[in-house]
C-alpha cells in the first residue's frame, strides 16, 4: 500500500506551483491588455490633435472676410483652447475623466459646426480653395476621430471584459487593474434628424 502523506508537500508544492504561474500568466494578460487601451487612447488623442492644429488655418482663412462673424470666431478660438486644456493620462481613463474630455471635444465640434455653417453665407469663402481643403481635412479628421473612438472602445471592451472575469478578477484588483471608461453618444444622438421639404 502506497502511503500518500509521503507525497502530500510534493503534491501542495504542484498545487502552489500552478497558482502562481496561473497568477503570472494572469497579470501578463492583463497588462497587454491594459498597454493596448494606453495604445488606442494615444490614436485618439492623436486624431483630436490634429483637429486642433487644423483650426488655427482655418480661422486665419475666415478672418480675411473682414464681415465675417467675429463672435463665431472668437467662440471657435475658445472651444479649441478648453478642449487642448481637458487632457487624460492613460493610467487615468476613468468614466468620469473620459466625460470630460468628451464634453470639451463636444464643445468644440459644435462651435466647429456653427463655424462651417455660417461659412455658407459667404459665397467668395465658400469658392475659397484654402476654406475647401481646410474643410474637407476636417471632415476626414473627423472620419478618423470616430474610427479611433471606436477601436478604443472596442479595446476598453476587451480589457474590462477580461479583468471581470473569474478568476481574472480575483488577482486584478490586488494587482491595481480597475475598470476604463468608454466614450459615449452623444446625448439626443439616438434620434433620427428630422428632414423637412
Amino acid at each position: 500500500m502506497i502511503d500518500f502523506r509521503k507525497f502530500l508537500p510534493l503534491i501542495l508544492l504542484g498545487v502552489l506551483l500552478l497558482l502562481v504561474f496561473s497568477m503570472c500568466g494572469t497579470y501578463n494578460n492583463a497588462v497587454k491588455k491594459d498597454e493596448t487601451v494606453k495604445a488606442a487612447w494615444s490614436q485618439v488623442e492623436n486624431q483630436y490633435q490634429r483637429r486642433a492644429d487644423l483650426i488655427p488655418n482655418l480661422v486665419n482663412t475666415v478672418k480675411g472676410y473682414a464681415n465675417f462673424e467675429q463672435q463665431t470666431l472668437q467662440a471657435v478660438v475658445d472651444a479649441r483652447a478648453n478642449a487642448t486644456k481637458v487632457t487624460i493620462k492613460a493610467d487615468e481613463l476613468t468614466p468620469e475623466n473620459i466625460q470630460r474630455f468628451e464634453q470639451a471635444q463636444g464643445a468644440l465640434s459644435s462651435t466647429l459646426g456653427r463655424l462651417l455653417a455660417v461659412a455658407e453665407n459667404y459665397p467668395d469663402l465658400k469658392a475659397n480653395q484654402s476654406f475647401l481643403d481646410l474643410q474637407k481635412q476636417l471632415e476626414g479628421t473627423e472620419n478618423r476621430i470616430s474610427v479611433e473612438r471606436k477601436k478604443f472602445n472596442d479595446t476598453v471592451n476587451e480589457y474590462n471584459s477580461y479583468i471581470r472575469q473569474f478568476p481574472t478578477n480575483l488577482f486584478a484588483g490586488i494587482f491595481g487593474f480597475s475598470p476604463k471608461g468608454y466614450f459615449q453618444s452623444a446625448p439626443g444622438s439616438e434620434k433620427a434628424p428630422e428632414v423637412k421639404f
